[in-house]
């Protein structure tokens, strides 16, 4: 999918993102759900973050798709032309862990020519739009290197980079408590400028299950009009 000359002198915000196939996303919320019912509730996540994304009137929306043991790139890529607006560019995930597919999408579209380029997750159904927007701002600054927005388990819910730095994904301890402090670190120690955002939470487990339908009751929340439909829907 080929991007306009105008979205090539923007941000690119890149939502990190796979083929919500039973079995495949969001295994550890299995129980309290199902497979299937974890697949859907992660096709709401991503349908809302879509929307978020589509939103920012400061960026080039991208979705970076990772393969499905199913169909491989091609099955997911289908996926993603059926649910994202025809505005977004589709990028193919390359690489075993993440730290490789986080860092063949930066690669991917720094080499078409953005200027900044985010990678954020699709799993923080809640993550305020403000704090995207913050990132986009603080990036731009060229007193400033890396965009952090941590998340409260010790990862972080994105990255943002003028440019591709290898050293921030190689042979990180993904999915532990150690990433953010262990980016931190190997940005200080390459002389990197980092900006920190307010931390969020992310969906990961049963705990964060209830935690999220607690916050989409409360009266004030915009978005996650899909997740919040699901979890109407469904009862645990």
């Amino acid at each position: 999918m080929q991007q306009r000359g105008s979205d090539v002198r923007r941000s690119a915000v890149a939502i990190m993102a796979k083929a919500p196939r039973a079995g495949q996303v969001k295994t550890r919320l299995c129980p309290p759900l199902s497979f299937p019912d974890a697949a859907e509730l992660y096709r709401c996540f991503l349908l809302d973050k879509i929307a978020q994304v589509s939103a920012l009137r400061s960026a080039a929306p991208v979705i970076s798709y990772g393969p499905d043991e199913e169909s491989g790139l091609a099955g997911a890529k289908a996926f993603f032309e059926r649910i994202a607006p025809s505005r977004f560019t589709l990028v193919p995930q390359f690489g075993d862990e993440l730290g490789a597919r986080l860092l063949s999408t930066f690669d991917q579209l720094f080499t078409q020519g953005y200027p900044q380029v985010m990678a954020i997750d699709s799993d923080t159904p809640t993550l305020p739009k403000a704090y995207l927007e913050q990132a986009i701002d603080l990036i731009a600054q060229p007193h400033i290197d890396v965009v952090i927005g941590p998340t409260e388990d010790g990862g972080y819910y994105l990255i943002a980079l003028r440019r591709a730095y290898p050293e921030l994904f190689e042979a990180m301890p993904w999915s532990t408590s150690d990433v953010l402090p262990e980016t931190l670190r190997r940005s200080e120690a390459n002389g990197l400028r980092v900006a920190c955002l307010q931390p969020w939470y992310d969906i990961d487990h049963a705990d964060d299950l209830r935690r999220l339908r607690a916050d989409l009751q409360r009266d004030g929340m915009d978005g996650a009009l899909h997740t919040i439909q699901f979890l109407r829907e469904h009862a645990w």
